[in-house]
Order: C-alpha cells, then sequence, then structure tokens
C-alpha cells in the first residue's frame, strides 16, 4: 500500500510528515514526564532517544510501513504533537493510531481536530475499513477523545505493557469505516435539520 504523504490543513493546526530534522522540537514533548506518563516507554533523557524516534519515523514512511505525522498549531507553527498510524495491515485494511500532544494544548480539542483528520484519510482515502487504539485504562482524557470521535471500547488487554518495571493494561478501542460514515451522515442530517429549523 502507497502511503499518502501530502500535508494535512485543519482549521487550527497543520499536520505534516516527520522529518529527520524534527529531533530537537520534539524533545520537550517526549521528555515531559507528565505528558509521557500514560506512554509505551518512560520519558526520553537523551536528545539521541529523539533522534532515533524520527529516524525511525521517516524510514518507515519511505518503506510503506507507517506514518508519523507532526501536528503544528496553525496560529503559530509552533510543533505540539504527534500522530501515528502504524501496524497497516493491507490485506485486512486495518491499522492502529498513536497520539501525542503538548500539556499546553490539552483540553482544547486540537488532537481530536487532528486526529479526525486522520480517520478521514485513513477511510476516505486510503480505504481501510478498521482503526484501532489502545490506551492505558486510567488516561481518561484519551479515551474521552477517542469516543468523541466514535470508536469503541472493545476490550482489556491485562498487563500488556511493562514500563520501568511497572505493569500496566490496555484498553482496546475499534472503529469501523461503516460506523464512521454512518456518525458523518447523522452529523451532517443534523446540521441540515438546523440549518432548516424556523426561527423564533
Amino acid at each position: 500500500m502507497k502511503l499518502p504523504n501530502q500535508p494535512i490543513i485543519t482549521a487550527r493546526c497543520r499536520l505534516r510528515p516527520v522529518q529527520r530534522c524534527d529531533a530537537s522540537a520534539l524533545m520537550p514533548l517526549y521528555s515531559d514526564v507528565e505528558a509521557m506518563r500514560y506512554w509505551s516507554c518512560p520519558p526520553f533523557t537523551k536528545l539521541t532517544q529523539a533522534q532515533h524516534l524520527v529516524d525511525r519515523g521517516v524510514s518507515a514512511w519511505q518503506s510503506d510501513d507507517s506514518m508519523m505525522w507532526l501536528i503544528k498549531q496553525g496560529s503559530t507553527g509552533q510543533i505540539v504533537g504527534t500522530l501515528s498510524v502504524f501496524a497497516l495491515s493491507a490485506q485486512n485494511r486495518r491499522a492502529e493510531v498513536g497520539y501525542m500532544l503538548s500539556r499546553s494544548m490539552w483540553g482544547q480539542g486540537l488532537m481530536s481536530e487532528a486526529l479526525g483528520a486522520i480517520v478521514h484519510l485513513c477511510f476516505a482515502d486510503m480505504g481501510l475499513n478498521r482503526l484501532e487504539a489502545d490506551i492505558d485504562p486510567n488516561n481518561g482524557g484519551s479515551a474521552r477523545l477517542l469516543q468523541r470521535l466514535g470508536f469503541q471500547h472493545e476490550g482489556r488487554l491485562r498487563q500488556r505493557w511493562v514500563v520501568d518495571g511497572v505493569k500496566s493494561d490496555s484498553d482496546l478501542y475499534g472503529l469501523l469505516k461503516s460506523d464512521w460514515l454512518a456518525t458523518a451522515a447523522a452529523v451532517a442530517m443534523a446540521a441540515k435539520t438546523n440549518k432548516n429549523a424556523p426561527l423564533d
């Protein structure tokens, strides 16, 4: 499957493919203890870790294995997060999504906007049928984000991760293209109904 690599522009952010020169810009995000609390590895302590992350992201995109997007805030151009589509299965038309957002941007709906654009790309442009995400059961913000976008909680995988010697479970969420299309149709119908509603 040939992966798209054009930048994506939404109302408040711009997504572009990761580049090898992005390590320094991502280091503050991936070294933030609070932001990394539910991540699958400890916070970064060396720039070489961030460099390895971006090198791997660039190489995987070039080999059509995965996509790692940088999220830039539209008004400032500041890099505020990452969003990845990985574990792609062309036969099963399935992939996983993962994301990271700067604490300064939490609670503003920015990741919902960015991930929504990636979901649209995966279903409308790439022809995928299913997206998955696994999150820490204690990560309520991430659960609410996925639920807003139509993902359904499908189960818990016990002690799936061991980070710094600590075992943690994973909650698995899934979104089907048919669910996404139904939700999009419902939203469009509601917008049309509200537009045609009589004024008081």
